[in-house]
């Protein structure tokens, strides 16, 4: 195949016309991004076919594989800038080529859309104090929600990436290289290719309401997103807000969709403010024997002390998302940080309400951290949660 066929312009108005994203073990000469598929699976995959399991010339076949709600395009798609964090056209790999698949190149979707249902049991607490009432589409008699469920691979376009981030493309491009130590020399050995698949996490969507209503600036919108934490979460960790925010937010996400609007829950695999869980476990460690206790005022100073830095999850990258939804304003924004919600803001996306942890769920072994973050900048304002108590039940259930 010739090379202008694999040329990628990235922000065309359509897929054929940016052009396909080709990577991993089966790109051969047609290879136009650094990286693979997959991002850390990868190394699993390489098990696989270290013992057998997995051929290495393996073509997915993606019959019957494709989105189960139709998503965009919107105008944001193609705007300069909008988008440079994933590909917004990941999900349509099968349909818009497959005639370069027939053809033997190895193009696969970064982007997968199904139906599911979500079942949480703060949502059936909230039904029990009739905070929320099933109404038998978006929120069943038995608790589960029915959702759209959207995952997301990283696929970084570097121009935009080191715009976004306000340095040279030579210098992200060096300083990925030297602190994965030159796991991807692609990147300072091929300054023509602009496309890098990062082996971090990616992101999954919660849709709550009518997908085809994303793009109507007459639909309401709740949102939060909302980056990983394993330890609170999964497993009820109670010494930070992450679970309970979240349950927080499918609450209004439910809440709204129930009203006609939509709900959006973005989650994002940043463990331990993307620095991972074992700095997080280790900072624990340095707050619990602080010899003079663990405060407030030395909370990010703990985690400076360890990661030599506070946070890396870059929420300017963060409202890429929101972008690729069709979104340009929040009624309902279910988050107290500054930082995500300056990153929204400065993306041009409105926020009409933002809405704060009501204190009746934040955990008592929470109150250092919400004290610090409060202290450095979050949000605090007159509390715009559903007026009706908050059951005991929410807390207990941590």
């Amino acid at each position: 195949m010739a090379k202008n066929s694999t040329t990628i312009n990235w922000g065309a108005a359509s897929a054929l016309a940016r052009g396909p994203i080709i990577a991993g073990m089966n790109a051969g000469d047609a290879r136009n991004a650094i990286g693979v598929h997959a991002g850390g699976f990868a190394v699993y995959q390489g098990l696989a076919v270290a013992v057998g399991d997995l051929s290495g010339d393996h073509l997915p076949d993606l019959s019957n594989t494709q989105p189960s709600a139709l998503i965009g395009p919107f105008p944001q798609w193609s705007a300069p800038g909008k988008i440079v964090s994933f590909d917004p056209w990941g999900h349509l790999v099968a349909q818009v080529f497959c005639k370069q698949r027939a053809e033997g190149l190895d193009i696969r979707p970064s982007i997968a859309i199904t139906d599911g249902h979500l079942r949480m049991p703060e949502i059936s607490d909230a039904m029990r104090c009739s905070r929320l009432k099933p109404d038998g589409r978006i929120l069943k008699l038995s608790g589960d929600i029915n959702v759209t469920k959207i995952a997301i691979e990283p696929v970084w376009w570097l121009p935009g990436i080191a715009e976004r981030l306000q340095v040279t493309e030579t210098r992200l491009r060096e300083s990925i290289f030297q602190c994965t130590a030159g796991m991807y020399p692609a990147l300072i050995d091929d300054m023509d290719c602009k496309v890098f698949l990062p082996p971090i996490g990616g992101s999954s969507i919660y849709i709550f309401g009518d997908v085809a209503k994303l793009g109507d600036p007459g639909a309401g919108i709740a949102c939060r997103i909302h980056d990983e934490c394993s330890g609170s979460d999964v497993f009820g960790s109670t010494i930070c807000t992450c679970r309970p925010y979240l349950a927080f937010g499918v609450e209004e996400c439910v809440r709204m969709a129930q009203q006609g609007g939509l709900g959006v829950i973005v989650y994002n695999r940043k463990e331990g403010r993307a620095l991972g869980e074992v700095v997080k476990l280790l900072v624990y460690n340095s707050r619990a024997r602080a010899p003079t206790g663990d405060h407030a005022d030395a909370y990010f100073d703990r985690t400076q002390a360890v990661a030599g830095v506070e946070d890396l999850r870059f929420q300017s990258l963060s409202a890429d998302v929101l972008h690729w939804l069709g979104i340009t304003r929040v009624d309902r924004w279910i988050s107290m940080s500054h930082l995500k919600a300056n990153a929204v803001t400065e993306a041009g996306i409105e926020i009409a309400l933002q809405v704060e942890l009501p204190e009746e769920i934040i955990p008592s072994g929470a109150q250092v951290e919400i004290a610090a973050k409060k202290a450095s900048g979050y949000f605090v304002g007159q509390a715009t949660h559903v007026p009706e108590q908050i059951s005991p039940l929410a807390v207990t259930a941590r």
